[in-house]
């Protein structure tokens, strides 16, 4: 069976704020929206930024939790606890 390497992954970065309720809702649409829609095809990171705060001045985060879409490109920004899964999807460029 050929695999098709012409598919790009996505690589995905989560930046959170510990356990909060909006940080935690987050985490879980991602994680589902990437099962839905990219299975096999992406990369997350989370990152807490109460455990790695230099991180948020390196990456330019201003509110949290922000999802950065760094590949395929055009890298995108999205902040809030991604509730909207269209809205999502399309900020990602991700076709239903």
């Amino acid at each position: 069976m050929m695999e098709n390497l012409s598919v790009e992954k996505y690589q995905l970065r989560l930046f959170v704020t510990g356990a909060t309720p909006q940080s935690t809702r987050a985490i879980m649409n991602i994680r589902e929206i990437c099962e839905t829609h990219l299975k096999g095809r992406y990369n997350l990171e989370i990152y807490d930024l109460y455990q790695q705060p230099s991180l948020a001045k390196k990456e330019g985060i201003i509110a949290v939790p922000t999802l950065i879409k760094r590949s395929p490109l055009p890298p995108r920004r999205l902040v809030g606890d991604l509730s909207s899964q269209g809205r999502v999807l399309l900020g990602l460029g991700i076709t239903a």
